[in-house]
């Protein structure tokens, strides 16, 4: 199994991981790419972050735009880190998707890369998974 989970809540939205996934290919670090929205299939997407450890991920990325809860909804499901990449899909060019990732309640972790940088978030993945390694 993988070691590195990215959601995407849109086909749409797998542009702006390619730099995410030439990192995690440079680094030889195996990853599987989902799509699976928290509002449009919120039952799938429960399984998903509930059963991610369980399947072997250490590490979760999760790309969203516009109000972009798949990150927060993915945290709160799963002790797994999550990582959320905010995406200028919106109007406001990401600007939403990065407070609404930022602002996570208490207990709630969503370690934030900035806006379309899918490539800091393979990076910060990349770290945690060395961290792990030497335990």
């Amino acid at each position: 199994m993988a070691d590195v989970l990215i959601i995407l809540g849109s086909e749409t939205d797998k542009s702006y991981i390619k730099k995410c996934e030439d990192i995690l290919k440079e680094y030889e670090v195996s990853y599987d790419v989902i799509v699976s929205s928290a509002h449009r299939e919120p039952e799938k997407t429960t399984e998903i972050a509930k059963n991610a450890k369980v399947k072997g991920y250490k590490v979760i990325i999760a790309a969203a735009g516009y109000s972009a809860a798949l990150p927060g909804f993915i945290a709160s499901l799963t002790e797994l880190p999550v990582i959320g990449v905010p995406l200028s899909t919106s109007v406001l060019k990401g600007v939403d998707s990065i407070l609404s990732m930022a602002q996570m309640p208490a207990r709630v972790p969503v370690l934030t890369v900035g806006i379309n940088n899918a490539s800091n978030a393979a990076h910060g993945a990349i770290r945690i998974l060395k961290l792990l390694k030497q335990r």
